[in-house]
């Protein structure tokens, strides 16, 4: 119960303008820096080439979503063309993670498949790929239609699928020749759409994985739970799935010690890293979804 309530009052705070406002006042300084990579990919550099250095890939999210103008989204891809660049340029291990949303998915979509198409050929161009971010429930059907056309025609993209939704191992299917990084969710979604029990979206989250893992797609497994690893763990050497198929994901700023574990016992593993000014969504998301971010989050206040 009181899970529930945190979850749902950092997910109102998360939509709130007016407190996003006066937090981005403070910078990063509520805490945010510890998850938060910078507020440009030049401040994110060091932090990612550390990463690499440890033996861990990167997927880099320009924080953003839900841009309603075209000059924006614009904008948006702009950035998102330079950090394709400032990854070939220092040699990064790091793909692009992208929402279509701010891209311009809600201003015009002619717009926005233009902006990821070419997002996707200039990846292609360094031998690079693209990862597109899933979002909330309005436009899932959006994303994963584009994500569809863009693998068909490019080949170089990745999506994101969430166990918390019924239709999540139906769509581990219809998705089963492109590569998937399986979340649990971190919107508020009706119960019409959406697992509101924790029990519920686990056991879906594990199947959704065994299933892809089963399909022989490459899966990305984005899980803080040491059980579900373990239990990832048993999975494969019990099926003789190659560690080649998958690798595990975190997010930067949480369980170092775990990730840099699973470096040295030989599985594949990604970090992903947020960066930009639009850090406060992602970051009462965070908060959100466990209690114990909250406490996190204090002690970064009370350490600045």
């Amino acid at each position: 119960m009181i899970q529930s309530l945190n979850r749902k009052f950092f997910i109102l705070l998360s939509n709130n303008k007016w407190i996003e406002q006066g937090a981005k006042s403070w910078g990063l300084k509520l805490g945010a820096s510890k998850v938060v990579a910078g507020m440009d990919i030049e401040s994110a550099v060091n932090i990612i080439q550390n990463l690499n250095d440890s033996g861990r890939k990167v997927t880099l999210d320009h924080l953003g979503e839900f841009v309603y103008k075209a000059d924006e989204a614009i904008r948006a891809f702009e950035d998102s063309m330079h950090t394709l660049d400032m990854i070939h340029q220092n040699a990064l291990s790091s793909t692009l993670s992208v929402k279509l949303t701010k891209l311009g998915l809600d201003v015009d979509k002619n717009l926005c498949w233009k902006q990821i198409s070419e997002l996707a050929q200039h990846a292609a161009s360094y031998n690079n790929k693209i990862n597109i971010d899933m979002e909330d429930y309005v436009h899932y059907k959006d994303v994963l239609d584009i994500v569809e056309q863009l693998h068909h025609e490019y080949g170089n993209v990745s999506t994101v699928l969430q166990s918390y939704l019924h239709c999540g191992l139906e769509d581990v299917k219809r998705l089963k020749n492109i590569p998937l990084r399986i979340v649990k969710g971190a919107y508020k979604e009706d119960a019409s759409v959406a697992y509101q029990d924790k029990k519920m979206i686990d056991e879906n989250y594990m199947e959704m994985v065994r299933q892809n893992l089963l399909y022989g797609t490459f899966t990305s497994i984005a899980t803080h739970d040491h059980h579900i690893i373990n239990e990832i763990k048993e999975f494969v050497e019990r099926n003789g799935i190659d560690k080649s198929q998958f690798e595990f994901q975190m997010l930067y700023g949480f369980r170092n010690d775990v990730q840099l574990s699973l470096v040295k016992e030989g599985y594949q593993f990604r970090t992903y890293v947020p960066f930009g000014n639009e850090w406060y969504g992602y970051y009462m998301r965070r908060l959100a979804e466990r209690p114990q971010n909250v406490l996190f989050a204090i002690r970064g206040m009370l350490s600045k």
